[in-house]
């Protein structure tokens, strides 16, 4: 029994703390447990995120784990959409989203909004998100507080793994 221990015990430890660190400093993989992104991700899907925050060149676009500047949810992770980076003046208006009074083409999004949000200019350090089911979605058009620090941001959806036959990147 002794000689078991001293052959598996030690590579068994260092491979749980190789795991713990990966899904704690690199990537880990996360459930979906809202409707907010439909129909770019669906209610439940498997998505892995890239957690290297500090090497990470976040662009519009992006899909973005984070923790929101909400009271209560703090502790929660959403994922959504990035719609503004430090410095962008973003306006939602027409049904329509204006990225630096330009219209955007934005394909993924479920439906045209039917609110009216902005025109807000991003803070340094700051970034704004929406979920692509615009109408449905518990985001900065809906905060008091409309953006994230760039300490609460996890990491960047990279693919869905699950479902099986859905497996690939997210775009």
């Amino acid at each position: 029994m002794m000689r078991w221990a001293k052959e598996w015990v030690a590579p068994l430890g260092l491979a749980v703390i190789i795991s713990f660190s990966f899904n704690t400093y690199v990537a880990q993989g996360m459930k979906v447990p809202t409707g907010s992104m439909l129909p770019t991700i669906q209610l439940d899907d498997k998505v892995f995120v890239e957690k290297l925050v500090a090497l990470t060149d976040f662009k519009f676009g992006d899909i973005v784990v984070f923790y929101p500047p909400l009271k209560g949810e703090e502790d929660k992770r959403y994922i959504k959409r990035l719609i503004g980076l430090p410095g962008d003046t973003i306006e939602v208006k027409d049904g329509a989203l204006y990225r630096n009074g330009e219209k955007v083409d934005e394909p993924y999004v479920k439906e045209p909004m039917k609110y009216r949000f902005g025109p807000v200019q991003v803070p340094e350090g700051k970034y704004l998100f929406l979920g692509d089911n615009r109408n449905d979605s518990l985001d900065s058009h809906l905060w008091p507080t409309p953006f994230v620090d760039k300490s609460k941001l996890v990491g960047k959806a990279l693919f869905r793994y699950y479902p099986f036959d859905q497996i690939g990147e997210i775009k």
